[in-house]
């Protein structure tokens, strides 16, 4: 079976520069990123992510089954694809399809994550761009590239009214939690590369080390970085003022065991998790015999 590399992160994290780092420098790869327009080639997002809330994973899997035939028929020995599907959707089934699969785990600071995401949605909503939006059978319409909203980690606001911003870091934080998930039921941390987004993404020597981890060939002695980034128009990189407060009322009222992750790597040494880490309760110790 042809060696396949999907990504496990959210949206806003550089997927689509990291396939334009792949195809510039990862020789004999198919690289892809949001399948939209590959004949054959589910893209995983809108009602696949619905199906994928509505525990229906026979779905999931026959899509897979598709991907997995498109892939099998391209004439490169490797097949990557950058897209953040794969936890909203692809993981109920991906292993009954892809047994072999690699992983790439892409984190970064999620007050950019979720102001980005929830600058990208808004942006669209005002433009009414058509085609970004699905009825889902709860007769409610949804994001293409989002959760539905109807996830237990959102039960827990209802009545509650949430920002955009808040509703995305909610995402970003169940996401990261189903990550942790999918490495430690399956045992999978030794076929997954983490990359710390942005810095990893700008270092030669970490991205050398990566493709030598998937046994991918490289084009040239030197790592090629890619160029275009793929911003969102009028977006201001800097978060707004603000947004820490919004984020500090998600954790007040977040329970513990969505948090617990943030106190261990690969997010405990970075600088951003500290509010995520203070916010866990620290686990209560399991009773020993005799007590």
């Amino acid at each position: 079976m042809k060696k396949t590399i999907f990504t496990l992160t959210e949206a806003r994290t550089a997927t689509l520069y990291l396939r334009n780092l792949f195809a510039l420098n990862a020789r004999d790869c198919a690289c892809r990123h949001e399948t939209f327009f590959d004949w054959g080639n589910p893209a995983m997002f809108g009602p696949a992510i619905y199906d994928a809330f509505a525990g229906r994973n026979g779905r999931i899997r026959r899509r897979l089954e598709r991907k997995r035939r498109y892939i099998e028929k391209l004439p490169e020995a490797a097949y990557l694809e950058s897209s953040h599907a794969f936890l909203k959707s692809s993981y109920l089934a991906a292993l009954d399809v892809f047994p072999n699969l690699r992983l790439i785990h892409l984190v970064r600071d999620p007050l950019k994550v979720a102001a980005s995401a929830a600058w990208r949605e808004l942006w669209r909503r005002r433009l009414r761009v058509p085609f970004h939006f699905y009825a889902g059978d709860d007769g409610k319409r949804h994001f293409v590239w989002a959760l539905t909203g109807n996830e237990d980690i959102f039960r827990l606001f209802d009545g509650a009214p949430l920002t955009l911003f808040q509703w995305y870091l909610l995402q970003w934080i169940e996401i990261e939690n189903r990550a942790m998930a999918f490495l430690n039921d399956f045992q999978l941390h030794g076929r997954c590369f983490t990359l710390r987004v942005p810095e990893d993404l700008d270092n030669a020597d970490i991205l050398r080390r990566m493709f030598g981890f998937f046994g991918l060939p490289v084009r040239r002695p030197q790592i090629l970085l890619a160029r275009r980034k793929n911003r969102s128009f009028g977006y201001i990189s800097a978060p707004p003022i603000g947004l820490e407060r919004q984020r500090g009322h998600i954790l007040e009222r977040l329970p513990s065991p969505y948090l617990q992750i943030f106190r261990r790597e690969p997010y405990a040494s970075l600088p951003w998790s500290r509010p995520l880490r203070e916010s866990a309760a620290p686990p209560i110790p399991a009773a020993k015999a005799g007590d």
